[in-house]
């Protein structure tokens, strides 16, 4: 495990000059979606995900956008199937919030890539609810801080991650990477 952590950190982690969502600038950046675009990669974290699938999950909803490769991924390593949920219902042709298999009275987990605040997840549990879905749990590849998790937990969700953000910048020291 420790050797994913550290290829995931590895490929994602990126420095220079970035402007953050929150406006601040900073000197290093971690994308997610350089390892979400990794076959093997992907295919190796699937395969850990795996381990984690709540027994009784009937169905994988991978959040728009960065949960969707990881759900697919998923899906096909478990065989449960998957829906692919927007982060608001289309306005034209079937106007879905979650395409793919019905989640309606069936038990679902939230597949998300990263999880920094826990608020989309948050409302994506609520809308897939008002769908007609049973949603306790979330299973994640990155837990980026606790403040995600405890929002998560606070609404009920169980959260599971593959990895913590220091789990990943702790492997990639003991390997010797390029930490700045």
């Amino acid at each position: 495990m420790k050797n994913l952590a550290k290829e995931i950190y590895d490929i994602s982690h990126l420095t220079g000059e970035f402007l953050l969502r929150s406006g601040k600038i900073s000197n290093e950046y971690f994308d997610k979606y350089l390892f979400e675009s990794q076959p093997q990669l992907l295919t190796r974290i699937a395969e850990e995900l795996n381990k984690l699938i709540p027994p009784g999950t009937e169905v994988l909803a991978g959040l728009e956008l960065g949960g969707v490769p990881v759900a697919t991924a998923l899906s096909l390593k478990s065989n449960i199937p998957v829906a692919f949920v927007r982060k608001k219902a289309k306005e034209y042709g079937t106007c879905k919030l979650a395409e793919g298999i019905d989640v309606k009275g069936k038990r679902v987990c939230i597949i998300e890539d990263v999880v920094t605040t826990g608020g989309q997840v948050i409302l994506s549990a609520n809308d897939l609810r008002e769908a007609g879905a049973i949603v306790t749990d979330v299973l994640i590849v990155i837990e980026r801080n606790i403040e995600g998790r405890m929002k998560i937990e606070e609404v009920g969700l169980n959260l599971h991650s593959l990895f913590k953000m220091e789990e990943l910048i702790e492997a990639a020291i003991q390997e010797g990477s390029d930490i700045t």
